[in-house]
């Protein structure tokens, strides 16, 4: 057996290699493109925050000495970036009928094994960082211990005030929904300033969706965008503008946790340069020491009483919002 393990195909990078092309499961935000990754080669990271000031100018004498403004101030933080690892294991008997002599396909065969193993290993990392990605677009990342990085704390801002967005209003005045819209685009605009922005999105729960394209303002609009979408390419998506917010349902969950809570929507500017970005450190291998971090790594190394071989896939991901007060969470009730 360990004939067939010690195949080059069988060492770090190739096995590496092979689990960044199986394919991934679906999750929206890693879907939609919105986090930048950077692979770095330590374990922590250092984000500056430069702030920059406007302030109105006080008039001063011609000839005199004009009015002086402070000094950009800048600050740095330090963040850890978390590792997730899950162990496996090929054991002797599993590979011991395609043992042949002189064969060609015998490390292909093992190669088989050994990836459909790392795919379900890989499926739940993927789940992994996709509930991190939605953790960033509500300002605090939970993991699975319960432990969390809450990006206001961190960036010493305060979170928006959840808007609600009184969606079970049997009777709801003229345009107040709209004018809700509105004011939440505006909020984001403010807190961006200049910086430009391709558009805001909202992630909604099932419940919240349903009751926004039941609510009268929306009714209209959403059948007229469907209906258009079904023309075009035959079908539709479960997302719709309104408002100037590009609203969609968010249906991912692993067993009882659900990614977006009932009743729940999150809103967030697209298109930010550097708003969202996602940290990629190297394994902890020796081999990778100093390295340039890549999204996942798989390796495997013989059982001390060499009756199989341990497999390991990690990753080493931080994904995080840099400026968490563009972030508005909302309710329907």
């Amino acid at each position: 057996m360990l004939d067939i393990f010690n195949d080059d195909a069988f060492s770090l990078v190739p096995l590496t290699d092979a689990i960044n092309k199986i394919k991934f499961v679906p999750g929206r935000l890693g879907a939609m493109g919105l986090f930048n990754a950077t692979p770095v080669t330590t374990t922590t990271i250092g984000i500056e925050e430069k702030e920059g000031q406007l302030s109105l100018v006080s008039p001063s004498a011609r000839g005199g000495p004009g009015n002086t403004m402070d000094k950009n101030k800048r600050t740095m933080r330090s963040l850890s970036i978390p590792h997730f690892q899950l162990d496996d294991a090929v054991m002797a008997e599993e590979v011991a009928n395609i043992r042949a002599w002189g064969t060609e396909t015998q490390v292909e065969t093992v190669m088989g094994k050994v990836s459909d193993r790392m795919g379900v290993l890989s499926q739940s990392l993927d789940a992994t960082e996709e509930y991190a990605r939605i953790g960033a677009i509500k300002g605090t990342i939970t993991y699975a211990d319960a432990s969390t990085l809450n990006l206001f704390t961190t960036f010493g801002v305060t979170a928006q005030t959840e808007v609600d967005f009184d969606l079970d209003n049997a009777s709801p005045a003229s345009g107040a929904l709209r004018k809700k819209c509105a004011t939440v685009v505006r909020t984001i605009q403010d807190e961006l300033g200049g910086m430009p922005i391709q558009g805001v999105h909202a992630l909604c729960s099932s419940e919240f969706f349903d009751d926004l394209i039941a609510h009268p303002e929306v009714r209209d609009t959403y059948l007229g965008w469907v209906e258009a979408q079904e023309l075009r390419k035959g079908y539709a998506y479960g997302a719709f503008p309104f408002g100037g917010i590009m609203w969609e349902e968010y249906r991912g969950s692993v067993g009882a946790t659900r990614y977006i809570a009932a009743d729940k929507a999150h809103i967030f500017p697209v298109g930010v340069p550097g708003l969202f970005r996602s940290y990629y450190a190297p394994a902890d291998y020796i081999e990778t020491v100093n390295t340039v971090g890549q999204s996942r790594y798989a390796y495997m190394y013989p059982m001390p009483n060499r009756k199989g071989m341990n497999l390991e896939v990690q990753t080493n991901p931080l994904h995080i919002c840099t400026r968490p007060r563009v972030l508005v969470p909302a309710r329907r009730t």
